[in-house]
Formats: C-alpha cells, sequence, structure tokens
C-alpha cells in the first residue's frame, strides 16, 4: 500500500505531498502533533488522542477550529482510503503559514497535516525493550505534544548507538519519562507512575494502563521515583502508542525486572483485550 498524505484539503501520494516554506511548523516547530496505530482501518484510542490534540492546541493557542467529529471522521477516512491492514495515522496542527517572525500571526487559521504509513506496533508479548539512561535536557512544556523534539531526538539516537530501544529520561535524580514514551515500574504489587504535571507527557496509553490496574485491583501510585527505584523495581514498563505496555529487560547495561510477570502479564493481557474490543483484532 502506497503511503498516504493530506495537507489543507489536499491528498496526494505522501512522498509528493507539498508543505509551504512559510508554514509555521518549517522554521519554528509551531505546532503540535498526535499519532495513532490502526487494524484493519480502525484506530485505537482515537478519541483520547483527539482530546489530547485540542488541549495541546489550546495550551500553544493554536487556532485550530475544525470540529472534533470532523477531525476524527477525516483520520478514519484516510485509513480507508490508504486501506492497509497494519497503520500509523500521523496528525500535526501548525500555527498557520506567514512571513518569519515569532510573534503570532493574527486571525490566521492552522494548517492540518495528516499521514498514514503502514507502521506496526510492537509485539509486547514477545520483545522486552533495553534502555539507557540520559539527563532531561527538554525544556518545561512537555505536557504539551508539541513539534519541538530535538532532545528528544538525540536521546532516542543515543539508544540507538548503544543498541537500545528507548532512553529513560531523569532530571538529577528524578525519572520523568522516555525520550518517545512513559515509564513506569512495579514494586512490591504496586504500579507506580509519575504524577501528571508540566514535566511528563500526559500519555493516552499511560491512562489506559491505569485504568487496567484498577479494573485488575492493581494498587496505583502517582508519585515521582528515583533512578535507584528504577533499577529496584521489580518490573520496568515502557508504554506509549507503538509499544502499548513494554517490560524491560536491561537499563544501561544492567538487568531488571522481572520478579513480578503475572502482573505485568495480566495487563498486557487487559490491554491487548482493549484492542481487540476496539478495533476487532490483535496489533499481531
Amino acid at each position: 500500500m502506497e503511503n498516504l498524505g493530506y495537507y489543507n484539503g489536499e491528498i496526494k501520494m505522501l512522498d509528493e505531498l507539498k508543505i509551504p516554506a512559510l508554514d509555521r511548523s518549517v522554521y519554528f516547530g509551531d505546532g503540535v502533533y498526535e499519532v495513532v496505530y490502526c487494524v484493519n482501518q480502525n484506530p485505537f484510542g482515537l478519541k483520547d488522542h483527539i482530546k489530547r490534540f485540542y488541549d495541546s492546541c489550546r495550551l500553544l493557542k493554536i487556532n485550530f477550529t475544525m470540529e472534533k467529529e470532523k477531525l476524527e471522521k477525516l483520520i478514519k477516512d484516510m485509513a480507508k482510503k490508504q486501506g492497509g491492514k497494519y497503520q500509523s495515522v500521523y496528525w500535526q496542527a501548525s500555527r498557520s503559514s506567514a512571513i518569519r517572525e515569532h510573534i503570532f500571526p493574527q486571525n490566521k487559521p492552522a494548517n492540518l497535516l495528516v499521514m498514514v504509513t503502514e507502521n506496526k506496533i510492537k509485539d509486547m508479548n514477545k520483545l522486552r525493550y533495553d534502555l539507557i539512561t540520559e539527563e532531561d535536557t527538554r525544556f518545561f512544556h512537555c505536557n504539551i505534544k508539541t513539534l519541538n523534539l530535538i532532545p528528544s531526538v538525540l536521546a532516542s539516537e543515543k539508544a540507538k548507538e548503544n543498541n537500545c530501544n528507548e532512553a529513560v529520561l531523569h532530571r538529577g535524580e528524578m525519572v520523568t519519562e522516555c525520550a518517545h514514551s512513559n515509564v513506569s515500574i512495579i514494586k512490591d504489587g504496586v504500579f507506580r507512575t509519575a504524577p501528571l504535571s508540566n514535566l511528563i507527557l500526559p500519555g493516552v496509553t499511560r491512562a489506559h494502563i491505569i485504568k487496567f490496574c484498577r479494573d485488575l485491583k492493581i494498587p496505583v501510585l502517582e508519585k515521582h521515583f528515583t533512578i535507584k527505584d528504577l533499577f529496584e523495581a521489580d518490573e520496568v514498563i515502557v508504554s506509549a502508542s507503538g509499544c502499548l505496555c513494554m517490560g524491560v529487560n536491561t537499563i544501561d547495561g544492567k538487568k531488571v525486572g522481572g520478579k513480578s510477570p503475572k502482573i505485568l502479564k495480566a495487563i498486557q493481557n487487559a490491554y491487548e483485550q482493549e484492542f481487540i474490543n476496539q478495533c476487532g483484532s490483535s496489533f499481531v
């Protein structure tokens, strides 16, 4: 299947789609984005991602006026038009197109870009991640899913160079999240994750896991934890739309987790069942 793109009403093959040089995403990264994964053109967790998208637009004061229902229909229509079995749908709103100036352009509508590509969620039932730790050098708006991702890009590249899947970010001894995921731990039967703040993204997958834990009567503690806590955890969990609820094997080359497999598997099974409920099929 060909990868498909949409920009302000124009639909083309993705490698043929053009974005104007004056789009503020080009020279300022002035925009927000979301990604959903689909099976048989059915997006998982779409309403949750759309809600966060509009929250991000509001926090950055981006003038995105399309109604939620219309955006939801557009994303579903684009997935069906591309037609693949396994897909990811990425969309972003940039502030507008205007001559480069730091001050917001006035009364100009946001630009909307949608990209549909063949993509498959990593199988959390067969894979465990290897991580590195990295100082969190990002700014203080991590709760907004902004396009400004250079620190995360650099941390992800460093993880790859070390033959790892992700980088765990920390500010001093306090763990925040990963370069493009949330990170949580299980310790003494409790699921522990950093509280929502401007230092972490309010992950849709993180929120799903908290719900599953409560349904399974697994205690949840939203409280910061340290690098020491991370290494001493019974399980370390990386969560994101592209990997769902992934267990961890090593951090900085040291073996971690593996001490609470029943709890981890119960959460993973609950996630897989919810995926089947929404999409009519598993993610693999």
